[in-house]
C-alpha cells in the first residue's frame, strides 16, 4: 500500500514530467528553463492546450484571453461586496464559483483570463481602491499588475511578473491538479474542477509557503541572527520555510530561475543578497541535522522575494499563484475529459468487521 499515493501511476499526460531525483521539470517537451524568462505566458498556455482546444497559437490564446478578461470584469464588480471578511483567496473563490458552465467564451480560456481580473479586484478592495478594468489589448501579466496597481507597469516587473506565470503553469500531477482531475473525470465541468484545485491549493500544505519565507526572513532580521534563528527553530521541532519538496531529491529546478528574477529586480535595494546567506546558512544546518532528507530550496523561497519586489500583499501570495497555475489545472481537465474516464481509486478497509450469526 503507498500511503498519500507516493510512486502511484493515477494518469497518464502529455503536460508535464517532475523528475524530482535529477531535479527537472518538462512541460510539453521542455524544460522549464527553456520557456521561463523566453515564452510569453500565453505562448505558454497555448503549448498546454494544443490538441485540446481550438485556439491555436500564442497570438490566438492572447486575443481570447484578453477579450475573456474583460466579460469577467463585471462578476467581479457585482461579487466584491460580497467578499468583505473573507480572506483572499476565499473571495476568489466565491468569484470562480459564480462563474458560468455554458458561456459563448470557451471555459478553459474563462476560468484563465478571469483569475487575474478577480485577484487585483480583491486586492484593491482591501487596499479600499476600486477595481480597475482590464485592458483586452495588454498580455496577461501585464494586465494583471495593471489592473492591480491602477498604473503602467515598468517593463522589467512585467517581464518578472511573467517569468512567474511561466514557472509555475503545470508541476505534474501535484495536489490541486489531482483533485481538478478526479472532478473533470465526473463531467462536472472546468469551472467546479478549477474551484476545486483552487480549494485543494488554499491548503498550507500544498500553496502556503512564499508568505511564511518572508516572515522567517523578517524575523531573523540580521546576518548575524541567520545561525542562531535557524538552529532555534529546528531545535523547536519546526519547518524552514522555502526547504524541501515532497518530489524533488535535489534542488527546485524553479529556485533557480525565480532566484535571478528576484536579483534583477531591484538592484541593491532589494533583500537578495541577505536571503541568499539565510538560504547557505539553511542549507547547511539541514545537511547536518537532516542528513538521511535531502532538504534543498524549492521555488517558494525565491518566490517569496520576486512577489515581494513586485510589491504584491502576502496575503495574496497564493492567489497570485493560482492565476499562473490556472493554465496548467485546463490543460489537466481538457486531457482528463478526453479519456472519458471516471477516477475511482480503492481504499483498504482497516475498521471492525460485525461478527454473523451463525
Amino acid at each position: 500500500m503507498s500511503v498519500g499515493l507516493d510512486d502511484v501511476i493515477a494518469a497518464e499526460t502529455v503536460l508535464s514530467h517532475v523528475d524530482g531525483e535529477a531535479g527537472r521539470l518538462i512541460v510539453r517537451g521542455h524544460d522549464v528553463e527553456e520557456l521561463a524568462g523566453r515564452r510569453s505566458y500565453e505562448a505558454v498556455a497555448a503549448l498546454l492546450w494544443s490538441g485540446f482546444a481550438e485556439e491555436d497559437g500564442e497570438a490566438a490564446v492572447r486575443s481570447a484571453l484578453g477579450a475573456a478578461r474583460v466579460a469577467a470584469f463585471p462578476v467581479a464588480e457585482r461579487l466584491l461586496p460580497f467578499s468583505d471578511g473573507l480572506a483572499p483567496v476565499e473571495a476568489l473563490r466565491l468569484m470562480l464559483g459564480a462563474l458560468p458552465d455554458a458561456s459563448e467564451v470557451p471555459a478553459h480560456i474563462l476560468v484563465t483570463a478571469a483569475m487575474p481580473v478577480f485577484v487585483a479586484a480583491i486586492a484593491r478592495d482591501r487596499q479600499g481602491a476600486s477595481p480597475v478594468a482590464p485592458d483586452a489589448g495588454l498580455g496577461q501579466a501585464e494586465d494583471f499588475l495593471r489592473m492591480l496597481r491602477g498604473a503602467a507597469v515598468p517593463p522589467e516587473h512585467v517581464k518578472a511578473m511573467e517569468t512567474y506565470l511561466v514557472t509555475v503553469v503545470d508541476h505534474g500531477l501535484n495536489a490541486s491538479t489531482f483533485a481538478a482531475r478526479v472532478v473533470a473525470a465526473t463531467r462536472a465541468g472546468m469551472v467546479s474542477s478549477v474551484v476545486a484545485a483552487l480549494c485543494a491549493l488554499k491548503g498550507p500544505l500544498h500553496g502556503g509557503a512564499p508568505g511564511p519565507v518572508l516572515d522567517m526572513l523578517d524575523d531573523i532580521g540580521a546576518e548575524r541572527n541567520i545561525e542562531p534563528w535557524l538552529t532555534d527553530a529546528l531545535d523547536r521541532g519546526e519547518r524552514l520555510m522555502g526547504f524541501g519538496h515532497r518530489v524533488y531529491r535535489v534542488r527546485d529546478p524553479r529556485a533557480d530561475v525565480l532566484k535571478a528574477v528576484a536579483n534583477g529586480l531591484r538592484g541593491g535595494e532589494n533583500r537578495i543578497r541577505f536571503a541568499e546567506e539565510v538560504e547557505a546558512g539553511a542549507l547547511d544546518i539541514l545537511a547536518r541535522r537532516k542528513a538521511s532528507r535531502p532538504l534543498k530550496t524549492n521555488v517558494e523561497f525565491y518566490t517569496a522575494l520576486v512577489l515581494e519586489a513586485l510589491e504584491l500583499p502576502r496575503e495574496t501570495f497564493t492567489p497570485v499563484f493560482a492565476i499562473g497555475r490556472v493554465a496548467g489545472w485546463a490543460a489537466h481537465v481538457l486531457e482528463q475529459e478526453s479519456t472519458g474516464r471516471l477516477i475511482r481509486p480503492q481504499s483498504r478497509y482497516v475498521g471492525p468487521v460485525p461478527r454473523r450469526a451463525a
